[in-house]
């Protein structure tokens, strides 16, 4: 099929994800069987789809130099038209011609005769000047350093000043243009090969640290999952490293029983499940989500009968279960800030209010984990984010919330105990933070308490 028909693909998928709130990871797949694409159209509109994601913001301030209004009076099927039409004109540096004139035709099967007179115009003026003027342009418009950074890299301000504040916490502040332009590169296909269960391929790339992880060489995993029944799966090397520091942070006995305590989509869960069955241990894997509970399911199939799945919310486990637990994965809904690369619409969904609610669930999940502990059991606290509320500020609050319960355990030490390679880890030692930039993971953070 034509080139057409791969930008028609990622316009869909970039309306579905405006209108609708959907997940490119999860439509963009479906959209590509159904389209029936070639390998090589399926690659443009992955690349238009997950690309123009990813800088949206920088294409929405060269919009607005443009077309001389800001994008908020610009109708959304027309908007996305333009920043597809951005990333062709400014990224992947598309013959202008073919750029504007398939934008615009996306303008016209969706909005008014007088907005594809106005999207030719605008995507013509962006044609003029060279990528390097734009960028100029936008930089001389940015209001301060943060938005300069904010609009460069297209992210949020307000998370520009996140994970600033993150880095500075390991005096690495200096890192912070390397973190965001890595947030803005594809990340590899990463893979776990479930031990006792699957065999990493002999041509795969093995992960830097993960001992179960490997890259992926190219194309769709889809079909190495499917004939593995899933004990090969698609994971991200940071989330293998923080099941395994639970089961590293002490050898497994015999009858212990574990608990995963928001157990979705499954990722975690599968990983401590084969753990779990090399030493008979018993794991219960809880999702208060039905359809995140299904996932979780499915990703703990491949292992047996070793794993309990639970439907509750997570909040009163542990009064209901008191000191019922030997080992807890309490791996909190968080802002997601850590994911960003993979997740790139993530960064325009979530908002500075967000992060109170939160953190406030996850100190109820702590509070609730810390009860369902036994003395002499442990807690691996994770976020899948580096904003320090959901991090360093949760385990100090959690630390005075249970002074004569929780005692800090040597994180750092865990993990560099199993990793294929040293980490450059930062910071106080009794925390584990992951970073793209520095290790090539999603920006992780793990933490180990002992109850005593």
């Amino acid at each position: 099929m034509s080139g057409a028909s791969a930008r028609t693909v990622a316009f869909d998928v970039l309306r579905a994800v405006d209108e609708s709130d959907a997940y490119a990871n999860l439509l963009l797949p479906a959209r590509l069987e159904r389209a029936r694409l070639s390998s090589a159209d399926a690659g443009l509109a992955t690349e238009l789809t997950y690309g123009t994601l990813r800088r949206r913001g920088y294409y929405d301030r060269v919009i607005e130099l443009a077309a001389r209004r800001p994008v908020s009076r610009i109708d959304e099927p027309v908007l996305d038209a333009l920043r597809l039409g951005c990333h062709q004109l400014l990224t992947l540096r598309t013959p202008s011609h073919a750029a504007v004139n398939e934008s615009v035709e996306l303008v016209r099967s969706a909005a008014s005769r007088s907005a594809v007179g106005f999207a030719n115009g605008v995507l013509r003026t962006i044609a003029r000047a060279r990528p390097e003027v734009w960028r100029q342009r936008v930089a001389d418009a940015a209001r301060d350093d943060d938005d300069l950074l904010a609009s460069l890299h297209s992210h949020p301000t307000w998370i520009v000043r996140a994970l600033r504040h993150a880095l500075a916490a390991e005096h690495r502040e200096d890192e912070l243009e390397a973190l965001l332009e890595a947030d803005n590169a594809a990340p590899r296909v990463n893979l776990a090969a479930l031990p006792g269960v699957a065999v990493r391929p002999e041509d795969s790339e093995p992960d830097r640290y993960s001992p179960i992880g490997f890259v992926w060489p190219g194309g769709d995993p889809a079909a190495i999952v499917e004939a593995t029944g899933g004990a090969i799966r698609v994971q991200d090397e940071g989330s293998q490293l923080a099941a395994q520091i639970l089961v590293a942070a002490r050898p497994p006995a015999a009858g212990e029983r574990w608990l995963d305590l928001c157990a979705g989509p499954g990722g975690k869960a599968a990983v401590l499940a084969s753990a779990a069955a090399a030493f008979d241990v018993r794991l219960v894997a809880n999702e208060i989500v039905p359809a995140r509970l299904e996932l979780v399911r499915r990703a703990v199939a491949p292992v047996g009968t070793v794993v309990e799945l639970t439907e509750r919310d997570g909040t009163v486990i542990g009064a209901e279960e008191a000191a019922g637990y030997d080992r807890v994965l309490l791996d909190a809904p968080c802002t997601g800030l850590g994911a960003l690369r993979r997740r790139p619409e993530a960064r325009w969904r979530k908002a500075p209010g967000d992060v109170p609610e939160l953190t406030r669930l996850q100190a109820s999940l702590i509070d609730s984990a810390v009860a369902a502990l036994r003395p002499g059991g442990i807690l691996c606290y994770v976020t899948c984010s580096p904003h320090l509320a959901e991090t360093r500020v949760q385990v100090s609050d959690a630390l005075r919330r249970h002074p004569l319960q929780l005692r800090e355990l040597p994180t750092q030490d865990v993990v560099q105990s199993f990793a294929e390679h040293p980490l450059d880890l930062a910071g106080d030692p009794a925390q584990v933070q992951l970073w793209p930039h520095r290790h090539g993971t999603d920006a992780m953070f793990v933490a180990l308490f002992e109850k005593m």
